[in-house]
């Protein structure tokens, strides 16, 4: 079996930092899909974007978290009090998501989500979701889980989500699975099951790069992990996602870890990253193939 790769994006509409970067890399190829977070303020740049490039793999980036400190956004419809917290912004981390919001008011979300983007003149291309809100990993509330993909059968979307578990995927620090890791492989099989049933496209597996260890300590040990997480990729269809952004003022007053967005885009703009990938025997696809090759 070949090697596929699909390289998203996330974030996109998060902040001009980064939709700069992002449609940077869009255009010249170098990443394959990127996802806009409906709430946030610099959306209707990226979905601009989106129209006027309609032959782009470009989605909705399903956001219930609202992680900064003094940057944050509230439910696109505002009725989903559940979503909100005491400031009446979303909940800065998923696993108070699972503690606190109702699952209604989820799927209300979810659809207020896409259809914000779509009026604004998006075609999506496949919906996934930020900090992994809704993957119920935190606390084990699956049910946000079964909530994601029917909406997304119900759009025709692809959703990212693994059809396979892996131990590079269990032991990953940015996926973050707080429960038991033997209890999420014996689920994993069922999801996949019921999404296939839903019409849901999704990919093999979900590997994204971490940040803890010598990676985080400069641009060059980065780019030496990344290159060797490519080569570690398996046979069938994986999802990689980036967070790019251009250095800025902006950027900086949202994160303290700007720096790791900044060399998120040297790497993915480098000319060589895309060669060595493509020496690795991989094969960059994006979430319109991706739905072309599970669903036909």
């Amino acid at each position: 079996m070949d090697k596929y790769l699909i390289i998203n994006a996330d974030d996109f509409g998060m902040c001009h930092a980064q939709n700069l970067a992002i449609m940077d890399l869009l255009k010249k190829g170098c990443i394959t899909s990127s996802t806009i977070m409906a709430p946030c303020g610099w959306a209707y740049e990226a979905v601009k974007f989106a129209a006027e490039n309609p032959s782009l793999a470009i989605g909705v980036h399903w956001t219930l978290t609202s992680e900064w400190g003094t940057y944050r956004w509230s439910p696109v419809n505002s009725a989903n009090k559940s979503l909100c917290d005491e400031t009446g912004f979303m909940w800065h981390e998923s696993d108070q998501v699972e503690d606190e919001v109702d699952g209604d008011e989820v799927e209300n979300e979810l659809r207020a989500q896409i259809e914000k983007l779509k009026l604004m003149g998006l075609d999506p291309s496949h919906v996934d979701n930020h900090m992994g809100s809704v993957y119920g990993i935190q606390k084990g509330r699956l049910e946000l889980l079964n909530i994601a993909i029917d909406v997304a059968g119900e759009y025709g979307l692809p959703f990212r989500f693994p059809s396979k578990i892996s131990a590079a995927q269990m032991d990953n620090d940015m996926l973050d699975i707080n429960i038991d890791k033997n209890f999420v492989a014996s689920l994993i099989g069922k999801f996949t099951e019921y999404a296939t049933e839903k019409g849901v496209a999704m990919p093999d597996y979900l590997i994204p790069n971490d940040w803890n260890g010598p990676q985080r300590d400069s641009y060059e040990n980065f780019k030496e992990y990344m290159y060797e997480l490519y080569r570690s990729f398996p046979e069938g269809v994986t999802e990689t996602y980036v967070h790019p952004a251009v250095e800025s003022d902006e950027l900086k007053a949202i994160t303290g870890n700007w720096q790791r967005r900044v060399w998120e885009y040297r790497l993915m703009g480098d000319p060589a990253t895309k060669q060595h990938i493509a020496s690795c025997g991989i094969k960059l696809i994006n979430y319109r193939d991706l739905k072309k090759m599970k669903l036909g």
